[in-house]
């Protein structure tokens, strides 16, 4: 088994690593304050092509596969979490239109998409429904050749930037998840509204906001796969979303390790760098070691993708482990730094803000790990 990227993927991580350096990383504590999205960085994305990396490039994206972009939000999370989850959503809204669209759909919608001309977003949660997506109750009743959509979706990142919306909502109530449907909505569309910003604890650079349908009435081709299908739609659109909060775990978990790594070695006490006591080499270690660990999960379920292989399972164990491993290498970061680790005036507490959402957003760790255990128990049933 070679575990070597190729050298087209070696060089865009290179690239991304030195994009992120550049033209990401110093801004983040100001993302941070400002809780909004930098649309500047956004654009400088847009022209790096990196809205189309696992897309084909029939309809402008570069064809690069699933594996190139765990590593793009790996290394774009390297630097800011709010820019990898802001990708990482757009993808959400992308991916489906590009699996499950229509070929008018995909001409219509994706060459915008693919490129970053336009952003995307997907719309799943409500007031009354997280991790439990068949209790959504935003709902829509045909009217003809028309849709007529009504509810309230909660906690939709790129909510407000977005311009094309893929919305899921009850279309038969009698059928639980099996009465889920989806729908492409344009920003704009009489009915359709932006509610509520959120005033977040993490990931202040990305924006998310609450979506209004009032009486919002959008053409049947707007349907997205079939009736009833939307509650599938969803899931293998988390999927791969999943393998992205896992590598921005990695890429938290990264950058936390690095700054703590580098404060060790030149913080002094008992007159000696303090990079020389034990207890800081273990904390070193054991981020080391769940950073590599949490990394070959994401690619492997990355790489399952790519293969046209099922990878729930894998999807779901990467985001759970990624997240974690973030989270612990930011405690621990914030120890190594002592006092200095609790001030905003050190990078460390905004990393454990944005890690802390890497647990809870597409898919808590609690429901994931039912997922894994359900199927572990299945197989050895």
């Amino acid at each position: 088994m070679d575990f070597r990227l190729s050298e087209d993927l070696q060089l865009w991580r290179e690239t991304v690593h030195e994009f992120t350096d550049n033209e990401v990383a110093p801004y983040d504590e100001a993302m941070d304050r400002a809780n909004d999205l930098p649309w500047d960085i956004i654009h400088k994305m847009s022209d790096a092509g990196m809205f189309g990396i696992p897309y084909p490039e029939e309809y402008g994206g570069s064809d690069m596969g699933s594996l190139a972009g765990a590593i793009t939000i790996e290394e774009l999370a390297r630097g800011s979490a709010s820019i990898a989850l802001t990708l990482d959503a757009h993808w959400l809204a992308t991916d489906p239109i590009h699996l499950f669209g229509t070929d008018e759909q995909k001409k219509k919608y994706l060459p915008d998409l693919v490129s970053g001309k336009k952003i995307g977003a997907f719309a799943l949660t409500e007031p009354g429904a997280g991790s439990d997506a068949a209790g959504i109750i935003s709902t829509a009743v045909r009217d003809g050749d028309h849709w007529i959509l009504n509810g309230t979706k909660a906690w939709i990142t790129n909510g407000g930037a977005a311009e094309v919306y893929v919305i899921a909502v009850k279309t038969d109530k009698t059928k639980g998840a099996r009465g889920i449907s989806t729908f492409i909505v344009e920003k704009g569309t009489p009915g359709f509204s932006i509610g509520k910003k959120e005033d977040k604890m993490g990931c202040r650079g990305s924006v998310t906001t609450e979506l209004i349908l009032d009486n919002c009435r959008i053409p049947e081709s707007n349907l997205l796969g079939k009736e009833g299908e939307g509650f599938k739609i969803a899931m293998v659109a988390l999927d791969f979303g999943r393998t992205c909060i896992g590598a921005m775990g990695v890429g938290t978990a990264r950058s936390a390790m690095e700054k703590a790594a580098a404060y060790a070695n030149q913080r002094h006490a008992f007159g000696a760098p303090i990079a020389r006591l034990q207890a800081i080499q273990f904390k070193i270690a054991d981020m080391a070691m769940g950073i590599e660990a949490a990394r070959f999960m994401v690619y492997h379920a990355a790489w399952k993708r790519d293969q046209g292989q099922r990878y729930s399972h894998e999807a779901a164990m990467a985001k759970v482990f990624g997240s974690e491993v973030a989270m612990k290498a930011c405690r621990e970061g914030i120890q190594i730094f002592g006092g200095n680790g609790y001030s905003r005036d050190y990078p460390l507490e905004r990393y454990l803000r944005d890690a802390k959402l890497l647990e809870i957003g597409e898919g808590a760790s609690e429901v994931l790990r039912m997922v894994v255990g359900m199927n572990m128990l299945k197989e050895f049933a």
